[in-house]
């Protein structure tokens, strides 16, 4: 079977092909645009090609149009390959060279190809995720106006309504004011499109059950959890949850020689905005009172807080692959936080508002009138029910001696059955 070897640039392709006999290869050089990609796979390709090119941005474009053409398309992981072949020697036709004769050896380290909704997932991650950082640069600009001209910051949140509003009428010199109304022009259209990039996401994350599956991890809301699927793609390649954090650059790394072994600071492999993602959501875990919780809140005593939120980023990874494999929802999820996250979702998707109160037929509850008004809590099982979600499983004996010596065993039973809190008393009126 002949083999071919593509070193894929922004504006041209150089080709190697080794032909089922001898190691001569055929050299070809043509524009990296449909119509030269296309000639080229039609007058020097066939369906017994094997094709190797490296992960790049312009790499699926390619590989969307070779492969109803040929045999198999193999995309080289560039890192792996460059390791494997580094030599003093590096031009086009060495890459393309070497990237067939890995192919034709065996020794291609190439990786996993995502099938078209996978792709599409990606790149609306990608994108709402470029478009947060272009918030959050707009929003430094105007930190960086006030701090020039020692402007003390209002109380709370610069970019509350009311304190945009003390934004839209400071004073300052004409050049700076200029500078200052246009930062704050891009923010609310930035703003604008966020928005509705993010309804777009919870249109798609309200009809996917993975989705609402991995929602169900405390921190994780819909952006996280279809970044986590999209980056994932098919779950079921990885045989368990570590090596899906170590696709995603969460494991330490590790160098051994002999007796000795170091672990040092994490890969930081795969996508850098995935596990930024993953950390942020991680953040506030601390305050849990289940076992992620209870894991954060040790590593942080034993470590520091840094160590802490990567290493539960990390397990909240772990997690996700083990309920995908399960097909069952977290198991110690706040019920209130998680109905309201459900609610947000569902409101945001469909506009679809459920009425609350006591349910008609029903009596009140005993609070009702006695000045110490009390709301109900369901059970974790009843509001996994009501979202169409998976029924918990029973606790294996490990499961609960975890939770014995974590100390969250009596959290752990009290979401399993309904209960009242107390209702936020209104703040009082100015």
């Amino acid at each position: 079977m002949p083999f071919a070897g593509l070193d894929l640039h922004k504006k041209e392709v150089e080709a190697a092909i080794l032909p089922d006999h001898g190691n001569q290869p055929i050299r070809h050089r043509f524009p990296a645009t449909n119509e030269g990609i296309l000639a080229f796979a039609k007058s020097h390709l066939s369906k017994q090609h094997q094709v190797a090119v490296e992960a790049t941005t312009n790499t699926w474009a390619l590989v969307r149009l070779l492969q109803p053409l040929v045999h198999s398309v193999h995309v080289s992981n560039p890192v792996a390959t460059h390791a494997i072949a580094k030599s003093k020697v590096k031009t086009d036709k060495v890459d393309a060279l070497v990237l067939a004769q890995l192919l034709r050896s065996g020794f291609l380290p190439s990786v996993w190809t995502p099938d078209e909704t996978t792709s599409e997932l990606r790149r609306r991650c990608t994108e709402r995720a470029n478009l947060i950082h272009d918030r959050v640069r707009i929003k430094n600009r105007i930190h960086a106006i006030l701090h020039q001209h020692l402007i003390p910051l209002p109380a709370g949140d610069l970019f509350s309504e009311a304190n945009l509003a003390w934004l839209a009428k400071l004073t300052l010199p004409a050049f700076e004011q200029s500078c200052l109304a246009r930062q704050l022009f891009f923010l609310d259209m930035i703003d604008t499109e966020i928005t509705l990039f993010n309804d777009d996401l919870a249109r798609h994350a309200y009809h996917s059950p993975e989705v609402k599956l991995l929602m169900t991890i405390p921190g994780v809301d819909f952006p996280v959890a279809e970044t986590i699927l999209s980056t994932l793609g098919d779950w079921t390649r990885f045989p368990d949850g570590d090596h899906a954090a170590s696709y995603f650059g969460l494991v330490p790394s590790t160098y051994q020689s002999g007796d000795h072994c170091y672990h040092g600071p994490i890969t930081k492999k795969g996508k850098g905005h995935a596990r930024w993602m993953l950390v942020q959501a991680a953040q506030h875990l601390d305050k849990h009172p289940g076992p992620l919780g209870a894991s954060f809140r040790r590593l942080q005593k034993k470590k520091n807080r840094n160590m802490a939120v990567v290493a539960t980023a990390r397990k909240i990874v772990t997690i996700a692959w083990q309920m995908l494999k399960n097909n069952e929802p977290y198991r110690y999820a706040d019920p209130k936080t998680t109905q309201a996250k459900m609610s947000r979702l569902r409101v945001r998707a469909t506009g679809e508002r459920r009425k609350g109160g006591n349910p008609k037929g029903e009596p009140r509850p005993a609070s009702h009138g006695s000045g110490n008004p009390t709301r109900a809590v369901p059970a974790l099982e009843t509001v996994y029910a009501k979202e169409a979600l998976p029924p918990l499983q029973p606790l294996a004996p490990g499961e609960s001696k975890m939770l014995a010596e974590s100390g969250t065993a009596g959290y752990a039973a009290q979401i399993r059955r309904s209960y009242r809190v107390p209702k936020r008393k209104a703040p009082p009126s100015a």
